[in-house]
């Protein structure tokens, strides 16, 4: 698989890092310059072929997308700059207009701060609770938790599909059934999960869903937001401007239809065309393909990981509920240091918190190492990394007691 991706094609690097970005395949960087090359105008704007073309290309785009997740109609897809900006979005003009005192807000401990820290906001300006739904031992959500937390003063549940700290899978479609029945809509973070496994927003029966593309080999800067047409369609715009509008007066305006009413300004109509070629490529090797490739590299990691007495693995021991990223530390080495040190070796890796600051805190941690596989990855790639780690270690056992 390498052979599509020119960094990892042109290069010894040991990418390990895909939670963050993926890498991108030749084909979709094709496809960028494709566009600029032939088709460079804006969308909805000109009276003239280019323009029309350009129209063409990222409409068509939003129609596979939808297919891709199995909207029911396009119109249900927005495009955004990332999942964050998604998030907001549905923070800001579903929550700020649904939202009253008491009511709650139930997000998980694992949520990145992109789906934590705007509930925060607007619970506050609304009046209403921001409640948390907390990890076992074996870092997952117990149905008990599930069913404990969401009640029927729940009007909001936000869920990672897939932690981007853990890689615990959640339970999605529990907690939407659940939640559903007490009346409650749910927001799912497709983000750590869109580029493992292959997601049915009807059969899931999710409200909300987002995702960024460049987490699934698109380039930077391109997100989705899935919305239930009923629910959009009740909903205010986030952003004002241009080509979101139906008319204007002095002092008043009233709102194109969706998906336009959410899509204020030129869009990054590049990203969309990448995100487009992107779902071709997943597509043409196939999420069967894609698990079979990245379950055994996952197994091989946490297999060869757990050999080593001087780690701690912070995953859950159910194989079945992991995907995509291994969290672990060097016992009384800072992961900094470790990232440092296997940047030196080429390996890489992210340190830190994972823009996850409460579940570290939960955990009784400052940060940790993240691995993130992709299925460009290779078994080989976690030698590499069990070798780099094996030599840290031996860096720093003297200064260190495990």
């Amino acid at each position: 698989m390498k052979r599509d991706f020119p960094l990892l094609e042109n290069s010894n690097i040991v990418y390990l890092d895909s939670g963050a970005t993926s890498q991108k395949p030749k084909q979709v960087i094709q496809a960028v310059q494709e566009f600029y090359n032939k088709y460079n105008a804006n969308p909805h704007r000109g009276a003239y072929d280019l323009s029309a073309e350009a129209t063409e290309i990222y409409e068509n785009t939003r129609t596979k997308i939808s297919e891709f997740i199995n909207a029911k109609n396009r119109e249900e897809i927005i495009f955004s700059k990332n999942a964050t900006e998604s998030l907001n979005l549905i923070a800001y003009s579903y929550g700020m207009g649904n939202l009253k005192e008491d009511d709650e807000v139930v997000i998980s401990i694992m949520e990145h701060h992109s789906n934590l820290v705007p509930w925060q906001k607007v619970t506050k300006a609304t009046g209403s609770k921001l409640k948390y739904m907390y990890i076992n031992d074996q870092f997952e959500l117990s149905n008990q938790e599930i069913e404990t937390k969401i009640t029927d003063k729940t009007k909001i549940v936000g869920i990672a599909h897939v932690s981007n700290a853990l890689g615990t899978i959640n339970n999605v479609k529990k907690i939407i059934e659940y939640a559903h029945k007490k009346g409650a809509i749910v927001i799912v973070d497709a983000s750590q999960s869109i580029s493992h496994m292959k997601i049915d927003v009807q059969e899931l029966d999710c409200d909300f869903l987002v995702f960024s593309g460049h987490k699934m080999l698109a380039p930077l800067g391109i997100g989705v937001l899935y919305g239930k047409k009923e629910i959009l369609d009740k909903m205010s715009p986030f952003l004002m401007g241009g080509d979101m509008i139906e008319y204007v007066y002095e002092q008043e305006t009233t709102f194109a239809p969706l998906p336009n009413k959410f899509e204020a300004g030129t869009q990054n109509v590049e990203g969309v065309i990448g995100l487009g070629s992107a779902i071709e490529y997943i597509q043409k090797i196939g999420y069967d393909k894609i698990q079979e490739i990245e379950k055994n590299v996952i197994l091989y990691a946490r297999q060869e990981l757990s050999k080593l007495e001087f780690m701690t693995l912070y995953l859950t021991p159910n194989e079945e509920n992991h995907s995509g990223v291994i969290s672990f530390n060097i016992k009384g080495v800072h992961p900094h240091d470790v990232a440092s040190i296997l940047n030196s070796m080429n390996i890489c890796i992210r340190s830190g918190n994972h823009c996850a600051q409460p579940l570290m805190r939960f955990l009784n941690i400052d940060s940790t190492c993240r691995a993130s596989f992709s299925f460009y990855n290779t078994k080989e790639d976690v030698d590499k990394l069990i070798e780099g780690l094996k030599k840290t270690y031996e860096m720093f056992k003297k200064y260190i007691s495990i």
